[in-house]
């Protein structure tokens, strides 16, 4: 077949045409692939190995009627593994314990060494000492310690250009006698090239009191009146004297009634806007809006009547001197358990400023007003101030304080009265002040040099907290911290 010259050129016209076209939609598709680059929302896997200690002490056991001593030491390492999916989504992994010793809580029963059961009692008669106890002394049964176990899961999606993230969480803790399901979502909102934030957050919690009393309580609901006589009983035998020091057998708790619903459920919704106003000045204002229903009382916590008679257990000489801890051998018997309303609303709202003094120091401060139909209105103020040394060093210094009137429900050791509805004697409850000081030290490798196996160090932290409270409470709080990312 004869190709005529004006066909090959025609051909080559074309091909060339075509190459032309190719190399400019290349270059278009290039182009459109940089323009819609996005950074993943994380580089890569990341494990932060977390371990805290907390230590206090204190003169108002609530599981004792709001005197007593409250020493407690609690260690809580937690593993966090941050996993991303895809380019806009991460899956986050919280799992931790929390071990704590705590002398308060042991006294649920305190009339012997051999202390409660694992069920929170101790009715095997034939392993107890001597009938006995005092609020000043911990015992040493199951109640005095436990591990609290948690885990929670978390999922996070970005938007392509970044400006929205929504995320949804779920997770449960576990304890001796509590256990705690919950669940929710955050949508945030970012506009005018991201100076601007809004977010709305949403959380419920269905919790489950597996309720614990004081023995004396207990075997009151368990035998009834003559729970003092009845040879199963746990008191059986053992002597309870007046303030006299006169052997009755008249002690009744007769205000108690039995916990009729074991569930405490709480929602709740927060909100919070921000907004860069300069280079150097950040605001953002929050608000929550709490709602909880069900069982909301401690039933380990006594409570004690002052127009009932008192009734002990142990040296009756001793009592002249019970609210002092040189009482080692007596121990006044509860009228009731906590009381609280089955419903409460809690509002707490507040500002956050942070203003960047030069690029090593940053101020930032904090200010949080609380109120809720308890009663209980608080004040919270923070200030931290972070000290860059250099690209890797960071140390932040911090402030905090803290006042808050008392619940209407409240009142200490003894001066309840029976006619009241609603009572308690726990001091976290009570009006006070506290303050807290403390600071962190950070390493920061951004360049992950230092490797264990697949894992680069990403950051070392270091935290130290000290608090102290106007009704004799004080704690300390340590923490260190290691996180890895996964190469």
């Amino acid at each position: 077949m004869e190709v005529k010259p004006g066909e090959v050129v025609g051909v080559i016209k074309s091909i060339f045409i075509y190459i032309i076209l190719s190399i400019g939609l290349l270059g278009y598709a290039q182009n459109d692939s940089i323009l819609t680059y996005k950074k993943k929302v994380l580089e890569a896997i990341e494990v932060d190995l977390l371990i805290g200690y907390y230590e206090q002490e204190g003169i108002h056991a609530s599981v004792t009627g709001g005197i007593g001593n409250e020493d407690l030491q609690n260690t809580a390492p937690t593993v966090v593994i941050r996993i991303p999916l895809n380019d806009d989504d991460v899956l986050t992994v919280d799992a931790g314990l929390s071990a704590y010793t705590s002398a308060s809580s042991s006294n649920g029963n305190p009339f012997n060494q051999t202390g409660a059961s694992e069920s929170g009692y101790d009715e095997d008669n034939s392993s107890r000492g001597p009938a006995g106890g005092s609020p000043w002394i911990a015992s040493s049964g199951a109640s005095r310690k436990d591990i609290l176990t948690s885990i929670n899961l978390s999922y996070v999606h970005a938007s392509e250009d970044r400006n929205q993230y929504w995320s949804a969480n779920i997770g449960g803790s576990f304890e001796y006698d509590y256990e705690s399901f919950g669940f929710g979502g955050v949508f945030t909102q970012l506009w005018n090239e991201k100076n601007t934030e809004f977010s709305i957050k949403t959380q419920v919690y269905l919790d489950q009191w597996k309720p614990i009393i004081p023995t004396e309580i207990h075997e009151f609901e368990i035998y009834g009146n003559g729970f003092l006589v009845d040879d199963r009983s746990y008191f059986y035998n053992v002597s309870v004297t007046d303030s006299e020091g006169n052997g009755v057998v008249s002690y009744l708790p007769s205000n108690f009634t039995s916990i009729d619903d074991v569930n405490r459920n709480s929602y709740s919704v927060s909100l919070e806007f921000s907004q860069i106003l300069s280079k150097r000045l950040q605001f953002s204002f929050f608000a929550d809006y709490v709602m909880q229903k069900g069982w909301l009382a401690n039933p380990l916590q006594r409570v004690y009547f002052a127009d009932r008679p008192n009734f002990y257990i142990g040296n009756f000489r001793s009592i002249p001197y019970y609210e002092s801890a040189t009482n080692k051998d007596i121990f006044h018997l509860a009228d009731d358990i906590e009381r609280l309303p089955k419903t409460r609303i809690k509002f707490p709202f507040g500002v956050r400023l942070n203003y960047y003094l030069n690029e090593f120091i940053v101020l930032r401060s904090y200010y949080r007003k609380y109120s809720d139909d308890w009663g209980i209105d608080s004040n919270t103020v923070q200030f931290e101030l972070p000290i860059k040394f250099n690209l890797k060093w960071k140390l932040t210094p911090s402030f905090r304080y803290y006042d808050q009137t008392a619940t209407d429900y409240f009142a200490p050791y003894n001066q309840h009265l029976s006619t009241q509805e609603f009572y308690t004697s726990d001091y976290d409850l009570s009006a006070f002040s506290s303050r807290q000081i403390g600071g962190s030290l950070v390493y920061t490798d951004v360049f992950s040099k230092y490797k264990l196996g697949k894992l680069s160090l990403k950051m070392i932290s270091l935290r130290y907290q000290n608090y102290e409270r106007s009704d004799g409470l004080s704690a300390f709080s340590v923490s260190t911290g290691f996180s890895f990312v996964i190469d």
